[in-house]
C-alpha cells in the first residue's frame, strides 16, 4: 500500500475531498482530509466516512491511519495568521 492509492481512494470516496495522506512504512499512514462532508458531523462520524472509502484495506493492508478531518473553513481559519 502506498500514500498516493489512498489519497486516490479517499478522494474518489468523497467528493469534492482533498487528502493529503503520508507513511514511508507501507501500513502507518497519516491523512488530512479536507472535505464539505464533515459539515455538522463530529469527529467519529468524519473518520467514519473516510474509513468508509477505503474498505476492507482498513486493518489489512492499512494497518493504521491516523486522521484529521476538517471542513474547508476549518482548514482556512488554520491557516490565517493572528
Amino acid at each position: 500500500m502506498d500514500s498516493l492509492t489512498i489519497k486516490n481512494l479517499i478522494e474518489q470516496g468523497l467528493p469534492g475531498a482533498v487528502a493529503e495522506v503520508s507513511g514511508a512504512d507501507g501500513v502507518h499512514f497519516d491523512a488530512v482530509v479536507v472535505a464539505d462532508a464533515f459539515r455538522g458531523k463530529l469527529p467519529l462520524a468524519r473518520h467514519r466516512l473516510v474509513y468508509a472509502t477505503l474498505g476492507d484495506l482498513m486493518g489489512g493492508a492499512i494497518h493504521a491511519l491516523a486522521l484529521k478531518t476538517v471542513t474547508p473553513e476549518e482548514a482556512g481559519a488554520g491557516s490565517r495568521n493572528p
